[in-house]
């Protein structure tokens, strides 16, 4: 089974910056509250286990590949041509 990484507040507010995606527009797309989304980039508190995978699942499918290693990060996917 793949390893799975990790969504940090810092890395769903980069991924948000890099699709141009507003917080509201997350929240409506995982299908979670704005505050939701709010809280957990400001590091407040971390969403239940399946709200925070919804938040990932949707920047993943928006183009975002979170990367895993000693610096984890992310980037844009490459589009196929």
């Amino acid at each position: 089974m793949p390893i799975t990484a990790k969504i940090t507040p810092a890395l769903c507010r980069a991924a948000r910056g890099l699709l141009d995606m507003n917080q509201i527009e997350l929240a409506a797309a995982a299908s979670v509250s704005k505050n939701t989304i709010v809280d957990f980039e400001k590091g407040r508190r971390n969403p239940t286990s399946s709200n925070l995978a919804a938040i990932q699942r949707v920047l993943e499918e928006a183009g975002v590949e979170f990367t895993n290693g000693d610096a984890p990060g992310l980037r844009l996917r490459k589009k196929k041509r």
